[in-house]
């Protein structure tokens, strides 16, 4: 890291931006006293992965879309079926709830 003045970049402002763009770092100095740092620019953005990071760790089977198997889909819409009555109980007492307050006001 290097000292330099605020003349001497006015002097030769591309010298000093052509030594930063190669990786010099310099303090800039103004009556002995630092004042800011000039350095190069890190790069923000993210390194992309490269495709076929994985190639040769898995297969897709060739039945991968087909249908499922009744008793998967069975699962799953006997799951769907408790979710949507137990949200239909809830709403019922909500509503309920709310329309006791209209009718009853406290």
């Amino acid at each position: 890291m290097l000292n330099i003045t605020i003349d001497e970049i006015l002097r030769d402002p591309l010298k000093y931006l052509s030594l930063v763009k190669a990786g010099e770092t310099f303090v800039i100095i103004q009556a002995d006293q630092p004042i800011a740092e000039l350095k190069p620019l890190t790069s923000n953005q993210k390194q992309r992965r490269p495709s076929g990071l994985c190639a040769g760790e898995f297969t897709v089977p060739d039945d991968f879309d087909e249908p499922l198997p009744d008793e998967i889909l069975s699962t799953f819409s006997q799951s769907l079926l408790k979710f949507i009555y137990r949200s239909s109980v809830i709403f019922i007492k909500l509503l309920a709830s709310v329309s006791m307050k209209l009718v009853f006001p406290t």
